[in-house]
């Protein structure tokens, strides 16, 4: 970390005083005259300081455009972001083996590598103006990011934030006209526990002695392992104009956000990419799970941010001039882009779930402070999630993806007509379930027409594939980042505003895998679990096996709990479906995509159920004659790693192998290890270490690790910081000394992601390698 928080031209940074005025409203304003500060300078009354200024750190001219040394043909493209024009596009592509910056045309061939450095690439965004490119990377493929800048042709290329060590940066909006960049950095606030891997030759849990992490010791907190959410508390509808969650500013104490001793400082502040002006100071958060500025008004007199560990996700509306809180609202978790102002920031849209079961989009009428004079429902399904909202910079129109049972389908709204431009919105809710409708004003700004009269549906757009995994606009017209079973990730874009067109340096469906063998489109399946709760996933039939054969089956389990199983090419089905052994990939309870009930069904003592549910799918699977039930494994990343240990160790006798990938083990020994923000979220996922130690005690495969019958395969990135690489270790060490088969694969230069393309295919042949020798007889 930088020994003082100072501006850009090396003088002492100091924070906006209460009468700065807007920001990002022209060049961000300069800090204001004052005395030297200490490295955390003070902070107004009430708030808390910030933790650390980034540094602007120039890098080796990236010399212009260039082609990548290694050409892979089944490639990947995602997470577009167009220039001005829209003609042009920043996008993130693995051609060159690692996810890396590109630009290209629309609607051309030529595409050019503006940064080839080995870090893999997360984030893109092209400045307003055009003049810069801003993306995120991962230095050495771990979990910290840091943010730079970069000119289209290449030049200038330079760290933004995140340079300083044990720090991390993460990226935000523009400012309307360019000159600055929001970005949020993140400085650890709590000394780190003991080594996670210290004691772990010891059989049980890591903490069986009782021992804690110094961060841990007597911090009671305030996370409520089942504490009622906002997002589910009763009553109808959402009230209006009186919010029923606390607005305090952000950084004053007794904030909504938890504040149980642990976390990252986070930091959020505009930047002027030329390193003219200083960083001008947004928000402060301490002991914080995330902090985001999702979008800025055009004349920068408001922000809008993102604060909340998943499933207590805010979004807040600050006032920059004073920096003064004029609204929060629950927000669904999943995308971190929940909404925007509209260009005179009279309207505020945001994808919510705010007291319902599935997310919505919702509209608010601001008055001239930022205040909401009441909300509406713009858009709603009564099933399926609004997972992605895209607001169109001249607010004449929105993209929504739906998100329906795991596939997409998309829906342009006319904002115009939804009733979202004026300060007299009327609130829905109150007497009644949500109608979807929306209000439509007259045009001298008073109330039209009531919700549920005169409303204009959204107009449906075919998708060739899939799943939608990003819109952003480009111009006058949508870029769609789609994916698919039968493909790679690719970019397309609306000419016409209906019809999707890909792009030319996008892979074409005959190159997402080797010729030779088509990938399989898979079937979905509804399982039931024991305690009648439906589940749903997806089954993917290994070719050239007779009708009613029974196969060799995995069961494969995503991360999160969160996440959800979508129907998109994965290599690694891909590989292990070549080996004659077939994928079953369930949503077992805790995912996402069907509604909030079911997100939380596995908070606390609800996790044992979870793991019921991986038996229960695999008993579905073979009952409908699809798999062997002699022959069958477990296998899943991050929390499906855990739930890979789990149901080895829960069910020892149903399935004859397991690959737990950057699992954890021991969930005493994960929240020792793993990163503060993680921790922060986790408390309310698993329980909390100190008040609930018992009950992570009794979820953690590591108690019950005597039972283990079958050969296990760990693999862990060596840089996760996550799930540190000793939640692997400890299982496979004790396996070993119970005379289990067990083995570990540590891929280097990875954290908790695989990203480069020579560590994915390693890791690939290695578990469809393992699948099949312990599945052959």
């Amino acid at each position: 970390m930088a020994a003082d928080a100072r501006n850009l031209t090396g003088e002492p940074f100091v924070a906006p005083s209460p009468d700065a005025g807007p920001v990002g409203a022209g060049r961000p304003s300069t800090a204001h005259p004052g005395p030297a500060v200490p490295p955390h300078p003070p902070a107004p009354a009430g708030r808390t300081a910030a933790f650390a200024a980034p540094a602007r750190v120039p890098l080796p001219n990236a010399s212009g455009p260039r082609e990548a040394t290694t050409r892979l043909i089944a490639h990947g493209c995602w997470y577009p972001s167009a220039d001005p024009s829209g003609t042009r596009v920043a996008f993130i592509c693995d051609r060159g083996g690692v996810p890396q910056l590109w630009t290209g045309p629309v609607d051309g061939e030529a595409v050019h590598l503006l940064d080839d450095g080995p870090d893999p690439v997360t984030e893109v965004s092209w400045s307003p103006d055009g003049r810069w490119i801003a993306y995120t990377t991962a230095p050495g493929g771990g979990e910290h990011t840091r943010v730079l800048c970069v000119r289209p042709d290449g030049g200038d290329r330079h760290i933004l934030a995140g340079a300083e060590p044990g720090s991390s940066a993460h990226l935000g909006r523009w400012a309307y006209d360019g000159s600055a960049v929001a970005v949020t950095v993140a400085v650890p606030t709590a000394a780190p526990g003991p080594d996670a891997t210290a004691e772990a030759g010891a059989p049980g849990p890591g903490a069986a002695d009782g021992r804690l992490p110094g961060h841990w010791q007597g911090r009671a907190g305030d996370t409520k392992l089942l504490g009622p959410a906002p997002h589910t508390a009763p009553g109808p509808g959402l009230p209006s104009p009186v919010l029923t969650v606390r607005t305090t500013a952000i950084g004053a104490p007794g904030g909504t956000a938890p504040a149980a001793g642990f976390g990252d400082g986070l930091s959020a502040y505009l930047i002027d990419p030329d390193g003219v002006a200083a960083p001008v100071l947004l928000a402060v958060e301490k002991d914080a799970a995330t902090l985001r500025v999702c979008d800025l008004s055009r004349d920068g007199a408001l922000a809008l941010l993102r604060r909340g560990p998943r499933g207590r996700r805010e979004a807040v509306v600050l006032r920059t001039a004073d920096l003064e809180t004029t609204c929060v609202m629950p927000v669904a978790d999943g995308d971190p882009w929940i909404g925007g102002f509209s260009p005179r920031a009279d309207t505020l849209w945001l994808r919510s779930n705010a007291h319902r079961e599935f997310a919505v989009l919702l509209a608010a009428g601001l008055d001239a402070e930022g205040r909401p004079r009441g909300w509406s429902v713009a858009a709603s399904r009564d099933d399926s999630d609004l997972e992605l909202l895209r607001c169109a910079r001249d607010g004449g129109c929105a993209v929504l993806a739906w998100n329906v049972r795991g596939v997409s389908e998309l829906e342009i709204l006319d904002t115009n007509a939804a009733g979202g431009s004026g300060p007299g919105m009327s609130a829905v809710g109150g007497s009644g379930p949500d109608t979807g409708a929306v209000g439509r004003r007259g045009r001298n700004g008073d109330e039209a027409a009531r919700p549920g009269t005169d409303t204009v549906p959204p107009r449906p757009v075919s998708l060739p594939h899939e799943v939608v995994t990003r819109v952003t606009a480009a111009g006058p017209r949508p870029l769609l980042a789609l994916s698919g079973s039968r493909r790679r990730p690719g970019i397309w874009w609306l000419p016409d505003g209906a019809t999707p067109v890909r792009t030319p340096w996008s892979s074409r469906d005959e190159d997402a895998v080797p010729p030779g063998r088509p990938p399989v489109r898979p079937d979905p399946l509804r399982p039931v679990a024991r305690d009648g709760l439906p589940l749903h996933g997806w089954y993917y039939r290994a070719p050239g096996r007779a009708p009613g054969e029974p196969a060799p089956c995995v069961i494969h389990l995503h991360g999160g709990p969160e996440d959800q199983e979508r129907p998109v090419l994965d290599p690694l089905y891909h590989e292990i479906l070549g080996r004659g052994v077939d994928v079953f990939a369930p949503d077992v309870r805790g995912s996402s995509g069907y509604g909030r009930s079911f997100v939380d069904a596995d908070l606390g003592r609800g996790r044992f159920a979870a793991i019921d549910d991986v038996a229960d799918c695999a008993a579905h699977a073979v009952l409908a004659g699809l798999a062997d039930p002699a022959r069958l494994a477990v296998m899943g990343r991050s929390y499906g790693g855990y739930l890979t240990y789990a149901s080895l160790v829960w069910h020892p006798d149903l399935f004859r192998t397991g690959i737990a990938v950057c699992g954890m083990s021991d969930l005493a020994t994960f929240f020792e290890g793993t990163e503060p923000w993680i921790a922060q979220s986790a408390a309310h996922k698993y329980g909390h270490p100190e008040r609930d130690r018992e009950l992570l005690r009794a979820l953690s495969p590591m108690s019950r690790i005597d039972a283990l019958r079958a050969p296990v395969l760990a693999v862990h990135g060596e840089h996760d910081t996550n799930v540190p690489p000793g939640e692997s270790e400890q299982f496979v060490r004790a396996a070993r000394e119970r005379g289990v088969t067990a083995e570990l694969l540590t891929l280097p230069d990875e954290g908790h992601e695989f990203l480069r393309a020579d560590n994915r295919r390693l890791f690939r042949r290695a578990a469809a390698d393992w699948l099949q020798r312990q599945l052959s007889t």
